[in-house]
């Protein structure tokens, strides 16, 4: 009668050979699926195509739930992100509505003091818009063509801008066409005021992509990065149109960069502010 210990003890001996054997099982397998494959290619093709269509579907089913829980743990996130974006929207929309405030009250006392001190309004400003049709950039000119002339209100002088900022003034006006004199070109003379204290000085083209600054007081400082707007002066155009911003400062030499870069201007917007008719009443008072 065999006892449980015999037993145990065949078990342990199969369990050890098993062992031993299975290594080298693998291997043989794994010769013989090679070898199958190198002689029948089409046969391990289909088996391999049979065992996808069988493992897809409970792939499928198996990385559901998966999917879901990345869902749920993203919506989380999410959820978490728009009460923080609600909060900082609130918050920005409180200090906006105290800023609004603000400007209506300042908005109030403008109109206030404008009647005490019986100040006459700005002149209207209106735009053309025009398509550049013609580049004449070289070494001796600087000016564009543009597809709007007198019989679309285009008047000689008129400040020409894009979005960015200034790009020069009308100097040749047809029926149909106008040329546009760059603030680049070496005829072209804009005063100017350079970084936040405002100091006065006349932008100089010199046929180049960075025109000079000119009349600095030899006192001011300029750094790089500063500024550079219209002051309006001699009536040529509105104070405060965006010109550019220094880019180089030497002894005696200061160069800014404009915001338009002309090789990328295709429309621009020909600005009329009304100063044409202003300047034309004074020189017929006088």
């Amino acid at each position: 009668m065999n006892t449980p210990t015999g037993r145990i003890s065949r078990i342990g001996t199969l369990k050890t050979l098993l062992q031993r054997f299975a290594f080298l099982s693998l291997i043989l397998i794994t010769f013989a699926l090679m070898l199958i494959g190198k002689a029948d290619t089409v046969l391990v093709e289909r088996a391999r195509t049979a065992m996808s269509d069988a493992v897809v579907p409970l792939l499928s089913v198996m990385s559901e739930p998966a999917s879901a829980i990345s869902k749920a743990f993203t919506n989380f996130r999410e959820l978490a992100s728009i009460r923080e974006e609600n909060v900082r929207l609130r918050e920005e929309n409180n200090h906006l509505q105290q800023w609004q405030v603000v400007a209506k009250r300042l908005e109030t006392a403008n109109l206030a003091l404008n009647e005490l001190l019986v100040l006459s309004p700005e002149p209207a400003i209106s735009y053309i818009t025009a398509r550049v049709v013609g580049d004449t950039g070289g070494a001796f000119a600087q000016s564009m063509l543009t597809t709007a002339g007198s019989e679309h209100g285009v008047d000689k002088g008129q400040a020409v801008i894009a979005g960015e900022g200034l790009v020069g003034r009308v100097s040749q006006v047809g029926r149909r066409s106008s040329r546009v004199l760059l603030i680049s070109d070496i005829n072209s003379r804009i005063p100017v005021l350079v970084g936040d204290s405002g100091l006065r000085a006349m932008l100089a083209g010199d046929n180049s992509n960075r025109p000079r600054l000119l009349f600095l007081d030899t006192k001011s400082i300029v750094s790089p990065g500063d500024p550079v707007v219209t002051s309006g002066a001699a009536g040529a155009f509105l104070p405060g149109i965006p010109v550019g911003q220094v880019v180089r400062v030497e002894e005696n030499l200061v160069q800014i960069e404009p915001y338009v870069a002309r090789n990328r201007i295709t429309h621009i917007r020909i600005v009329d502010f009304g100063l044409g008719e202003i300047l034309s009443e004074l020189n017929s008072k006088q």
